[in-house]
């Protein structure tokens, strides 16, 4: 039997790199590692890393100079980086740390267990290729099959070919690639049967879903509309999504499938045609309009959140008043919004920036009308009825949080309501980032 050694994963980004974590966890259970979440614990320490937000490389390097002195103390311990930042690094993270034994690109991470060998012979190990075989069949079987919570992420789909002007995704994850329909169906009725009542449906592109199944490829509608007849599986949620990609099929699944929550994420970034143009989206503002019209008309009660960049390269103040306008005309339940920041390699890089102090100002306004639409949502919620699905304890004692079908989190006082409970909820406040009901 492999002794057993202990796994420290430090998370960065998106909802992706929470499930890629949780499989490179599983890959390395063969090798005998187990989770812990104390670094000075561990026998190996695996950064999975983000290359969206700003100075993201710098951050990875900072992060692994802590690790220094505990590397000094412990020689055996082995650090690893993972996910994005290590595929647009590559190499260069073994050079500028040479305490990192291991460098692992987010198409790889599969092959995890003969790096992580490679790597305790001493020899530095590297793979940041896009390999030819299926990640996810290769991870299949592998790991233990615990026991999980009520809510999970599930990656359907990989990638994208949009190529926006400030994006490195396509660089760091590559082209649109989607999992079998099987694969996917397999993968979601076993976390069913091991407790899980609500999927969010994972991709970079994920309403570009066209996984190969029954008859030729597959929509997300369709796989949308088998995942909403399996027993036990009560809530799906897919993010994230863009514009172009949400067909007459998966509009009308918003208000066929019962188990497809009224809550959608569509990043639309701007409200100027002209920027929409220069960030190469495809789309314009009244098309995204359009579009919103139509999810309304088949889900009246949807909730809608977005992804905003303010000071986009060349943006003027009369650009930015268009994505004000546009958000006043969505009326937002949630939204990120952000300061454009360069991303080497990519066209806007090269454009000319718009000064600190202009972004500065600009999403502070942004964000104060953002906040006023999120808090008149939830102030509207009181008094309504809506399901929670509740997910762990709260602070206080005896009390409970989960989320409605409208993805706010929601705390409840009662001795009856345990974990992985769906329970009918009155709200009775409304509190800056969450809402107190009690039970129906």
């Amino acid at each position: 039997m492999t002794a057993q050694k202990k796994l420290f994963v430090k998370t960065y980004g998106c909802q992706m790199n929470v499930y890629d974590s949780e499989r490179m966890t599983e890959a390395l259970a063969g090798q005998g590692y187990v989770a812990t979440d104390r670094p000075d614990d561990a026998d190996m320490i695996l950064l999975n890393t983000c290359h969206i937000r700003e100075k993201a490389a710098e951050k990875v390097y900072s992060e692994l100079g802590r690790y220094k002195d505990l590397k000094a103390e412990k020689p055996d311990l082995r650090i690893g980086v993972a996910g994005c930042v290590a595929q647009a690094e590559g190499e260069e993270i073994l050079r500028r740390q040479p305490l990192v034994d291991l460098v692992v690109g987010p198409q790889s991470y599969h092959r995890l267990p003969e790096l992580e060998a490679k790597a305790r012979t001493g020899a530095k190990a590297l793979d940041t290729d896009f390999p030819a075989e299926d990640k996810f069949a290769a991870l299949k079987g592998r790991g233990p099959k615990a026991k999980r919570g009520p809510t999970a992420f599930l990656t359907v789909q990989e990638g994208c070919d949009k190529f926006c002007a400030f994006c490195v995704v396509p660089y760091t994850r590559g082209a649109e690639v989607s999992r079998p329909v099987a694969q996917v169906l397999d993968e979601a009725r076993d976390l069913v049967d091991r407790g899980v009542r609500e999927i969010t449906l994972l991709g970079q592109n994920v309403n570009a879903y066209h996984g190969a199944g029954e008859g030729g490829d597959w929509s997300l509608a369709r796989l949308v509309r088998a995942l909403d007849r399996i027993e036990g599986l009560e809530r799906i949620r897919y993010t994230t999504s863009h514009p172009n990609d949400m067909d007459d099929d998966l509009i009308a699944a918003h208000g066929d499938c019962a188990s497809l929550m009224p809550y959608l994420h569509l990043p639309v970034q701007a409200g100027s045609d002209r920027i929409l143009k220069r960030m190469n989206r495809k789309h314009t503002a009244e098309a995204y309009l359009r579009l919103i019209e139509r999810l309304r008309a088949a889900r009246p009660d949807l909730h809608l959140s977005g992804d905003f960049i303010v000071g986009f390269p060349e943006e003027t103040e009369e650009d930015f008043q268009a994505t004000m306008a546009l958000v006043e005309a969505v009326g937002y339940g949630s939204a990120f919004s952000f300061k454009y920041s360069t991303r080497p390699g990519t066209p806007a890089a090269e454009r000319d920036q718009v000064p600190e102090a202009e972004k500065d100002d600009r999403l502070q306004r942004l964000q104060a009308l953002l906040t006023r639409q999120q808090r008149a949502l939830q102030d509207a919620m009181v008094g309504r009825e809506v399901d929670v699905l509740f997910e762990k304890p709260g602070r206080l004692p005896g009390q409970m949080v989960g989320k409605s079908e409208y993805l706010h989190a929601v705390h409840v006082e009662a001795d009856d309501i345990s974990a992985g409970d769906l329970r009918r909820v009155r709200i009775v406040e409304s509190g800056p980032n969450s809402l107190r009901g009690v039970p129906a």
